[in-house]
């Protein structure tokens, strides 16, 4: 099917680093959404107005987005945002040397708002007291089995090879014994299926106070704030999300910012406190751009769903 091309070019005032910015869309680098390539980054996505393709690049100053598809027209519209073109950045101010440091070194670093929550929620979930390179596989799996191709133009649909997201519908009404060759356990299926059936009401969330969004979330069963903070940060735009529950995520604060190896969410917050509004952000730059904290034990096994 033939799919006419649209585009939109934006002038930033200030370079944005598009593989930074939109890294956090990508789940896996073998993820059939999203490809990262020399001349730009491909993305599938679903939108309200219907499937779309989009294929972003920065050149000489602009950042130029094509699209096709029944969605193209929304995908244009949404650019912007997805760039985090007007994200809060110049109001940002560092308050330490590390923080600084990092805040010069990825100045091209902004925080993104898709707008596309359930399409975001569902690789999070997936995310959910598993390992993420477990997690990753079982999306790219989930996708290759349930999505379907991406519209695309015809002379470029073969070597692009994108999918769509399985569509909402679809995943609600997929029984949680399907999920399980993908490795997804029946706790997790039924919370996907659970979130996919109220689709539109967690898309409603875009257009709501980030406070009143984050309890539309986690009124939902089986989304707590880790995954509602996962959620809001690529999808809402908030730049405060900081995701509690994290396994990782306090040692790598606290190492960065305090020189301590090991932390908890207790003493994450305490450090983070200065930058309240704009918490995620730092994190987003510690996680990028700080070194790791020493290992003092082995890494996380890969999990069967048996054992979960």
């Amino acid at each position: 099917m033939t799919h006419r091309l649209q585009t939109r070019t934006l002038r930033p005032p200030d370079k944005i680093d598009l593989r930074l910015t939109l890294a956090p869309l990508q789940r896996g680098r073998a993820d059939p959404c999203m490809r990262f390539v020399p001349n730009g980054v491909w993305r599938a996505t679903r939108t309200p107005m219907g499937a779309a393709t989009t294929h972003v690049r920065a050149s000489n100053g602009e950042i130029t987005m094509r699209a096709w598809g029944p969605g193209a027209e929304w995908a244009l519209e949404a650019f912007p945002a997805l760039v985090g073109t007007d994200d809060g950045v110049d109001s940002f101010v560092p308050r330490d040397p590390v923080v600084a440091g990092l805040h010069r070194r990825l100045q091209g670093l902004r925080i993104l708002c898709s707008g596309a929550v359930t399409e975001a929620l569902v690789p999070t979930i997936l995310e959910q007291k598993v390992v993420g390179i477990d997690a990753k596989r079982s999306y790219a799996s989930l996708v290759r089995a349930l999505g379907e191709g991406a519209p695309a133009p015809a002379r470029e649909a073969a070597s692009i090879g994108l999918m769509l997201p399985p569509a909402p519908a679809t995943l609600a009404a997929t029984p949680s014994w399907a999920f399980h060759p993908f490795n997804v356990e029946r706790r997790r299926a039924d919370t996907i299926r659970r979130a996919c059936s109220y689709a539109g009401r967690l898309d409603e969330t875009t257009t709501m106070p980030t406070a009143d969004a984050y309890r539309r979330l986690v009124a939902l069963p089986g989304l707590g704030p880790w995954t509602a903070a996962e959620v809001a940060l690529v999808a809402l735009g908030d730049a405060d999300a900081v995701s509690l529950g994290d396994y990782h995520l306090p040692h790598q604060v606290s190492f960065a910012l305090a020189g301590e190896a090991r932390a908890d969410d207790a003493r994450m917050l305490e450090l983070l406190e200065p930058y309240r509004g704009q918490r995620g952000r730092v994190i987003r730059l510690v996680v990028n751009g700080a070194a790791s904290p020493p290992r003092f034990g082995p890494r996380m096994p890969l999990r069967s769903i048996a054992t979960i």
